[in-house]
């Protein structure tokens, strides 16, 4: 039988043969490891590695993170006051302009004419105004004409100023200083007064003022934002909004910016916004400081510190373990290294650090175990089975085994102290 045995594996066909033999020590490599992991005694030399870390000072922070967008606390557009065709435009987007300084030029041939105009008037009221003075015999009749002929004189006054003043609008200026993002005026281009304008002769639709705070799709003319004074439109839910006030420290953080931005809370809304059902309050907040990376529109993170303690005494919070009874411990180093468990009481934590009220004194070193995930025998059995073996469990293995209590690829990546899990 053996010998035929034998003739049946010389002319089985190669991956046949290197099937069997991979099945084969899948078999073998699995038995021994549950033999192993099932007669493995304990050994403290097996235990998690540890570490010692002195309870210190620290500061702590309470913070409220929410997210907003970066906007300039300047934000003015510019558009023309009065009618005419564009002559000029002196700026382009992306200059930079100081206040009063030009930006475009409308035609003046009209407006010149309505100043000589509106001049000539007046200076008719004030001859006629002077004539009847000079004719005033005293009668009622006589101051009563002297009377009209003076407000008409204030009235051509007035019309005689207004023609300056819309002589002066044909050239539109900066309102601010800052960064000139929009310039949507082109040279021929009509405007109508305090509104935007069309190409070549049609009419303008009505606009706005001359100076907004905030851009409209309408309006044709000129944005200036300023870029030394910037802000953050932000909100914070209903539940944390209490714990905010003005003045409070922030910090900004963003993809688009190369560091931490620095500001403070400058004002907190009382009226909520709601969305999906959940209160939304407005918090703005100042900049503080200049950056060459701030730009108008960026979204970025926010880190309100409503609360920050100095000299408070902590340890790392894998160092406290808590109990079923709810007693809260540590394992304290004495001086000559025995490790005493330590009853503390714990205040607010803050990222991996927990405060301590009581039970440890400055210096005191605490236990710290180190868990190093993927590491034990467990996984480095798994790693010697055959590459690629989907086999299930052989024959022998507990109806509840746990393949993952192997660790490595499949796993959990660990082994229990000692070889053992449970």
């Amino acid at each position: 039988m053996r010998e035929n045995m034998l003739g049946v594996w010389r002319r089985s066909a190669p991956r046949a043969r290197i099937a069997v033999v991979v099945v084969a020590l899948a078999v073998a490599g699995t038995l021994a490891w549950w033999v192993w992991w099932r007669g493995a005694p304990p050994s403290d030399a097996q235990a998690p590695p540890t570490r010692t870390v002195a309870a210190s000072l620290e500061t702590l922070e309470q913070t409220v993170s929410t997210s907003g967008t970066l906007t300039p606390l300047v934000h003015e557009t510019a558009v023309f006051d009065v009618a005419g065709t564009v002559t000029s435009v002196l700026v382009a987007a992306g200059d930079t302009v100081t206040a009063g300084q030009a930006l475009a030029t409308v035609g003046t041939l009209q407006l010149d004419a309505d100043l000589l105009l509106a001049q000539a008037d007046l200076a008719q009221a004030r001859a006629e105004e002077a004539e009847a003075r000079a004719d005033d015999d005293g009668t009622a009749a006589a101051q009563a004409r002297i009377d009209a002929l003076a407000a008409q004189v204030e009235v051509a006054a007035a019309a005689a100023d207004d023609a300056r003043a819309a002589l002066d609008g044909a050239t539109l200026v900066a309102p601010v200083a800052g960064l000139v993002t929009t310039a949507d005026l082109e040279v021929g281009d009509v405007v109508t007064a305090g509104s935007g304008a069309t190409n070549g002769s049609g009419a303008a639709p009505d606009g706005a003022a001359t100076l907004t705070s905030t851009t409209t799709a309408t309006s044709t003319g000129f944005t200036v934002v300023g870029t030394d004074a910037w802000r953050v439109d932000a909100t914070v839910g209903e539940s944390d909004v209490a714990l905010l006030a003005v003045g409070d420290q922030v910090e900004i953080t963003s993809d688009d910016l190369a560091a931490t931005v620095f500001g403070t809370v400058a004002e907190i809304g009382l009226v909520s916004s709601s969305t999906s059902g959940t209160a939304a309050y407005p918090v703005t907040v100042a900049v503080t400081g200049t950056s060459d990376d701030l730009h108008d529109g960026i979204a970025v993170d926010v880190e309100i510190v409503h609360e920050r303690r100095t000299d408070v005494l902590t340890v790392p919070s894998a160092a406290i373990t808590t109990g079923d009874d709810g007693t809260t411990t540590v394992t304290r180093l004495d001086a000559d290294g025995t490790q005493v468990e330590t009853t503390v009481e714990t205040g607010a934590t803050s990222g991996d650090l927990t405060e301590i009220t009581s039970g440890l004194a400055e210096g005191d070193e605490v236990v710290v175990r180190v868990f190093t995930g993927g590491a034990g025998g467990g996984q480095q059995m798994f790693e010697g089975f055959p590459e690629g073996f989907e086999g299930g469990l052989p024959e022998g293995f507990p109806e509840d085994f746990d393949p993952s209590q192997m660790g490595g690829p499949g796993g959990q990546g660990g082994a229990a102290p000692g070889g053992r899990n449970g």
